[in-house]
């Protein structure tokens, strides 16, 4: 037998907004289902303003042997306040993992044994769960032009596996949702953080992109399991996410795909935006005309 704490360490990275709720049940669900592993807990609050602030001084260093916690006086972003709690992790592995996810069952563990046991591996992403318990499409294919317009015009009328899925196995993919995430700690120090142009949403999509590029394999790893809540940062439900990854698009498409590449990508957007729009005139939609009109100026 060998013990699994003698060598394996981790670092969870935790970045909060205004989501002390979700914050408070996140952490308790750490403490109580998280046995058997040596880890730290760095959390970064981005200038929340609900009383997590007040909680986190209070929380500081009294559940756990090892617990930083920053304080950001403005709203950095998840990329970069991600980053600062990285710059700050000290453990093998690194996971990030979003403030509105419940654990269970050792889920931590399981991830860290994984990787631990396949050194081929050096991103992985476990099973994420909705509320009710169905599984969520946690993994997808890189944003290439014919993807792209699978996901404007046909994954919301009933979803395609050509966008993003549920494996229900073991299974190598493109990216996977950083809601929970967990790599090597060489792997950010070879391919560098995440992209800090990116306030909030495709992050994980860009930063997976540079890890396949320089060779690293991501895996799916349905053996540990998560509840992810969603949108737990998000304060205009629907809207924000939308115009967040219309940007998120364009600039991935900016830093990585050719002149042309990006002048169809904007042609996409404009007519997914432009038909919406559209509907939200004859339907008198409010939040169809706000949200798309807002797009087709994005792209």
């Amino acid at each position: 037998m060998f013990s699994i704490k003698r060598y394996m360490q981790l670092s969870v990275v935790i970045v909060n907004y205004n989501t002390k709720k979700f914050f408070k049940d996140c952490l308790e669900s750490i403490f109580k289902h998280t046995k058997g592993l040596d880890y730290e807990l760095i959390v970064v609050d981005n200038a929340s303003t609900d009383g997590s602030v007040e909680y986190l001084q209070r929380f500081k260093g009294s559940k756990v042997q090892r617990s930083k916690v920053i304080f950001n006086k403005e709203n950095l972003g998840f990329s970069r306040g991600n980053n600062q709690g990285i710059r700050q992790a000290e453990g093998k592995y690194i996971l990030l993992l979003n403030s509105d996810t419940l654990l269970k069952d050792n889920a931590l563990f399981k991830m860290v044994e994984f990787v631990d046991q396949h050194p081929e591996i050096s991103v992985l992403g476990p099973r994420l769960l909705n509320s009710d318990g169905i599984f969520q499409a946690s993994v997808g294919r890189f944003p290439t032009l014919p993807v792209v317009a699978v996901m404007l015009f046909k994954e919301h009328f009933g979803g395609s596996r050509l966008v993003r899925w549920a494996p229900d196995r073991i299974c190598p993919v493109d990216w996977v949702m950083g809601a929970a995430l967990i790599a090597r700690k060489e792997v950010f120090e070879k391919v560098g953080l995440l992209d800090e142009k990116i306030f909030m949403y495709m992050e994980e999509v860009e930063w997976c992109y540079r890890v396949k590029k320089a060779g690293y394999k991501i895996y799916f790893y349905p053996g540990a399991e998560i509840f992810h809540l969603g949108q737990g940062s998000s304060k205009t439900g629907r809207k924000e996410p939308i115009l967040n990854i219309y940007k998120g698009l364009i600039y991935f498409y900016q830093k990585h795909k050719s002149t042309w590449e990006l002048l169809v990508l904007r042609g996409l957007l404009k007519l997914k935006a432009g038909v919406s729009f559209l509907v939200g005139l004859i339907t008198t939609n409010r939040y169809l005309k706000e949200t798309y009109g807002k797009a087709f100026k994005i792209s």
